[in-house]
């Protein structure tokens, strides 16, 4: 069974998610990029979307805002977002909190 952040819904409609920290937030962040690892096409569409390439990755995941580019590129996708999320066992709504936190402005 898969450990959910502290703080992220569980996709149950009364779990209220507690407030999200940038740690949790990471996180999510982390699960999403394995999540996009998981699928050549998903992680072929990410590296397109981001200009990086397979072998740029890590290096790239030390800047400060790889992880909420991250979930920018699943966010900026429903059914992505969607997946992404049922697969974590979080709510769609937990993602995109993990995603205010690590990119604030992006809403």
């Amino acid at each position: 069974m898969k450990r959910k952040p502290p703080g992220l819904s569980t996709g149950h409609p009364w779990v209220r998610p507690r407030a999200v920290d940038r740690e949790a937030a990471e996180e999510v962040a982390v699960a999403a990029l394995a999540f996009l690892g998981r699928s050549e096409e998903r992680l072929g569409a990410f590296l397109a979307a981001s200009g990086l390439r397979p072998n740029t990755i890590r290096a790239a995941a030390a800047d400060p805002g790889f992880f909420a580019g991250v979930l920018d590129h699943v966010a900026a996708d429903e059914a992505l977002l969607v997946a992404f999320a049922e697969e974590e066992r979080l709510s769609p709504e937990a993602v995109m909190a993990a995603r205010r936190v690590l990119s604030p402005v992006a809403e």
